[in-house]
């Protein structure tokens, strides 16, 4: 048989391989069937999609021309031809070149005369936590900066506001009034600069005072809060357990954290709230076998604040939590940023999903 001979065989081989593996194109999870040379020749619509490549595109290519590391799939692959075990199963990263690495947990089973069968789920927890380790340390870089800057800019403030009151005194009588006005833009202006480096350097400042603290407490002071504000329009619905423990903590911080998260919420259902159908749920659920900052919890407090609001622009979804980000005209900025740094420093992490809407914020803290 020569060469051409042998690509239309091959080909017809690959044609037939999803009537051959018909039931595979159900799965929710990625498999793939190598041949000896460890060459692809299927792939269900899941392993299409996680590898963003077709089934054309993907026959064509061996696991070593698919990952950077792909030795280490077929490695896994020769021990299944070997018939060491009935199937092997291996946590890996694979690296793809120019794409994101996929954490992915393979199932390797052999089938027949040296084809393998290899199942590919994504590793879920290892891609939070990588995530989770990225956004600390981004987060730690930006306290640093945000606190070096402050620094450097109160220094100043201090001089520029004081120039401004001397020379205010030394102003000439004749133009008293006119020039008045600018000096109090200046003074009014430092103190607003003032203000928002205050803002900026609390809570490293504010001492962490512990104690026993109910959530439901918290939620319910956050609650009358918020509705004395948006008496009209809002409802904001409790979906508490009640078997929730008491846990050390800093009441206030932990009430200015969910205050401000909810406060943000009411403020997006502005729209809504004026057709009255706005709300906001306020959800606690117990969680079991957390990991928070690579330390397991046997139990946690599962937070949940969620709104039927229009949901946080997709543009600024990542980068919520960072200092002077916000999606309102107007504002601040340091809400979520001052909520983050305070669930931080009570060993525990939060996290927002949002689309239209409906918007998630999860707050996760370790329970005794």
């Amino acid at each position: 048989m020569n060469e051409p001979e042998r690509e239309r065989e091959r080909e017809s081989e690959r044609r037939n391989e999803p009537a051959r593996f018909a039931g595979l194109e159900l799965l929710a999870s990625s498999v793939l069937l190598v041949d000896a040379l460890d060459g692809v020749r299927y792939a269900n619509p899941a392993a299409e999609n996680l590898l963003d490549a077709s089934l054309k595109s993907l026959s064509r290519q061996t696991l070593a021309a698919l990952f950077s590391n792909g030795g280490e799939l077929g490695a896994l692959c020769a021990q299944a031809r070997a018939h060491q075990y009935a199937d092997l199963r291996q946590d890996l990263a694979l690296e793809r070149p120019g794409r994101e690495t996929l954490h992915v947990h393979a199932i390797a089973s052999a089938l027949g005369e040296d084809e393998v069968l290899i199942e590919l789920r994504e590793n879920v927890q290892q891609l939070k936590l990588d995530r989770e380790e990225r956004f600390l340390d981004q987060s730690q870089a930006n306290k640093e900066l945000i606190r070096n800057l402050a620094h450097e800019i109160k220094n100043p403030l201090g001089g520029i506001r004081g120039a401004a009151q001397l020379l205010e005194l030394e102003l000439p009588p004749l133009h008293l009034g006119e020039l008045k006005e600018y000096t109090q833009v200046i003074i009014k202006e430092a103190d607003r600069l003032q203000t928002l480096v205050d803002r900026l350097l609390a809570p490293h400042r504010k001492p962490h005072i512990v104690g026993d603290v109910n959530i439901h407490e918290v939620c319910e002071r956050v609650r009358s809060l918020v509705l004395a504000e948006f008496p009209h329009g809002l409802a904001i619905r409790r979906d508490y357990d009640a078997s929730i423990p008491e846990f050390r903590g800093d009441m206030e911080q932990l009430i200015q954290t969910v205050l401000n998260i909810v406060h943000n919420a009411a403020q997006a259902l502005a729209s809504r709230i004026a057709l009255g159908d706005a709300e906001i749920v306020l959800r606690t659920r117990v969680a079991r076998q957390v990991t928070l900052a690579k330390v397991r919890y046997g139990l946690a407090l599962d937070l949940h604040i969620i709104d039927n609001g229009p949901g946080i622009a997709p543009e600024i979804r990542d980068r919520i939590f960072y200092p002077l980000v916000s999606g309102r005209d107007g504002g601040s900025g340091l809400g979520l940023t001052l909520a983050h740094t305070f669930v931080q420093q009570h060993l525990g992490m939060i996290e927002c999903e949002s689309r239209p809407g409906l918007t998630d914020f999860r707050i996760l803290l370790p329970l005794p």
